[in-house]
């Protein structure tokens, strides 16, 4: 019963990885045989402007997008997980941009930001005049000011939290009733409940769907920034791992560079779970005391 899997598994990741660890060490531009270099593209990447300000743009993504994600779809979880009315309309709202095809997700984006006639600028100037905000402040520029191109994609990733919310939806109704009510006799608040029973006992949730989000945040980066931004504002505002892998590969023909590349996100990718799981077995030993 395993073996479709095993096949998939072999041929789909096992395979790939193996060819693109033996291209990052090789010159191969598709048209002439591979050329072994040794540590050549390693050595170009560290002084290569542009991968290092695609690296420095991923990461920062990673550090603040991940958290949100999951303490926004944490929040939307605690709030819908009681039977009430409208609630089971919440829930698909929340779960529907998640099925969404992400070129279609993305050419949406494209649309409601849009600076001049986009719908977000367009609320956020009710009450303003002259074509700024209520505040007296000009409207986010989404699509060239490099701050908030790089806010955009953070924004456009906070609606794709569908099966982080499913996932943990469904750990808050297994939570068994018994400590609430035992709270509830002791007259606990709210903020008790949640920092004493219900955050403790879904931190292993959290930190398994933390480390999830840290794994495929240098992907969720990729149709935003090529299909919205285009990896701008100038010079390369938006410019993601992804992305920077994708033109190098498949537009310059520098598949040995792009493999080096794809082998610096693997490892990075790595990094990040060994950091998260130490994290999550410290909070685990800290509760137990």
């Amino acid at each position: 019963m395993l073996t479709p899997y095993l096949v998939g598994l072999v041929g789909l990741v096992l395979l790939p990885a193996a060819v693109t660890l033996a291209l990052a060490f090789t010159e191969y531009d598709l048209l002439r045989p591979p050329r072994w270099v040794g540590l050549d593209n390693f050595a170009a990447l560290l002084d290569d402007p542009v991968f290092r300000v695609s690296l420095t743009n991923s990461l920062v993504f990673a550090l603040v997008a991940v958290p949100l994600r999951v303490l926004f779809a944490l929040g939307l979880a605690l709030l819908l997980h009681r039977r009430a009315v409208g609630v089971g309309g919440a829930r698909t709202a929340a779960v529907l941009p998640t099925a969404v095809p992400e070129i279609a997700y993305g050419l949406l984006w494209l649309w409601l930001l849009n600076p001049l006639y986009g719908p977000i600028n367009q609320l956020l100037r009710t009450g303003g005049e002259n074509g700024l905000t209520a505040l007296g402040r000009t409207p986010p520029q989404w699509l060239t000011d490099p701050t908030d191109a790089r806010a955009a994609i953070i924004l456009m990733s906070l609606f794709t939290i569908g099966e982080t919310f499913v996932v943990l939806l469904a750990a808050r109704r297994a939570l068994p009733r018994d400590v609430y009510e035992m709270a509830a006799l002791e007259d606990a608040t709210g903020w008790d409940v949640f920092r004493r029973v219900t955050l403790p006992l879904m931190a292993p949730v959290l930190g398994l769907l933390a480390v999830r989000d840290a794994i495929q945040s240098l992907h969720f980066t990729f149709v935003p920034a090529f299909v919205v931004t285009d990896g701008g504002p100038p010079p390369y505002a938006t410019t993601y791992l992804s992305l920077f892998v994708y033109r190098t590969g498949f537009e310059y023909l520098r598949y040995g560079y792009a493999a080096a590349a794809t082998l610096v996100m693997i490892l990075l990718t790595v990094a990040a779970v060994l950091v998260q799981w130490r994290l999550i077995r410290r909070y685990r030993a800290f509760y137990r005391l």
